[in-house]
């Protein structure tokens, strides 16, 4: 079986044990939506979204697209994981360089703890888009370092401690516009300022994951390795479809990829998912974790617009990357 390493106990995670006759190693939160697209007074949408413990509860930095269109992230906080309140005003970063500070446009954030201070990633408009950093300690104060990568690149995600005594983060090179093209790559920084010895970490395949691939939540260490929830997508005479799948990472050379999922773990069947400004799009972007017991609720942004959660565990996925 499975174990996480390092992790927390977590017992206040949301949880919905596994429904009869459920044969997906993912299955769905009965209240999904838990954001809909009102999620504070400014949103037309809420989705593919980070939340993370914090204190008694938890934080979150959350994708709202405004009324206008425009694409920015926005704090929140919640007692249970399921409720949430999220701000009004999107987050206004503090910085040494005004050029780095000066807003295009942010979306799609991750969320990741480490050292002493919660490290924000995201995708963030600078001459085309690249992979914006910020840390804060307290979800009110929030401090923008150097952008990570040079346009253009979407979905850059942390690893949650050093290896090998540098920081490491995944991320895919993309264009301009609606990518239909991307594979994964891992770069290495000592300082979370100076990004480099990029390492080509995995491509697209066959089936759902044949047009791109993305990194998801900030991975989970296991004994058997990196967890990594990651999105596949395929072009469909209807446009792209987004799925969701997991692999298993090598500990110290995490570009190394072990086991990867040939079948997807969660796509885009219901309403909620196949339904909104963008159909048929189950987007990953956070996973709470109790490593007590394994058990792993996921956020995920459904046809970016809403967002809902659904549960697994670290064994069953690891399984499942190993064995389908």
């Amino acid at each position: 079986m499975a174990k996480v390493i390092g992790g927390a106990a977590l017992p206040n995670i949301p949880w919905q044990d596994k429904p009869k006759g459920e044969t997906m190693p993912v299955w769905r939160y009965t209240g999904n939506p838990i954001i809909g697209r009102n999620g504070n007074k400014v949103s037309n949408s809420v989705f593919n979204s980070a939340v993370i413990p914090f204190k008694d509860g938890f934080a979150g930095v959350f994708r709202a697209d405004d009324r206008t269109g425009h694409m920015d992230i926005y704090a929140g906080a919640s007692p249970d994981a399921l409720k949430w309140t999220i701000e009004d005003e999107p987050i206004v970063f503090q910085g040494k360089d005004q050029e780095i500070l000066r807003k295009e446009y942010r979306y799609d954030p991750r969320v990741c703890f480490m050292d002493d201070r919660y490290y924000i990633t995201w995708c963030n408009g600078y001459h085309g888009p690249t992979i914006g950093v910020a840390y804060t300690y307290d979800f009110k104060t929030f401090t923008q370092l150097e952008n990570a990568f040079l346009p253009f690149n979407r979905n850059g995600v942390l690893f949650p401690r050093k290896i090998g005594g540098v920081y490491m983060m995944m991320s895919r090179p993309s264009d301009n516009g609606h990518t239909p093209f991307g594979d994964m790559y891992v770069s290495q920084s000592p300082d979370m300022e100076f990004w480099g010895r990029h390492r080509y970490m995995m491509g697209t395949t066959h089936g759902w994951q044949s047009t791109k691939i993305g990194a998801g939540p900030i991975p989970i260490e296991t004994d058997e390795g990196w967890l990594m929830i990651y999105h596949g997508v395929i072009t469909t005479c209807n446009g792209f479809v987004y799925r969701t799948g997991c692999a298993l990472l090598d500990i110290d050379e995490p570009w190394k990829v072990l086991h990867r999922s040939r079948e997807y773990i969660l796509g885009p069947i219901e309403p909620y998912e196949c339904v909104g400004d963008v159909p048929n799009v189950a987007f990953p972007c956070a996973a709470l974790c109790d490593a007590a017991t394994g058990r792993l609720a996921m956020y995920y942004g459904c046809a970016d617009t809403v967002t809902g959660v659904a549960f697994s565990t670290v064994d069953e996925l690891v399984r499942h990357a190993k064995e389908c």
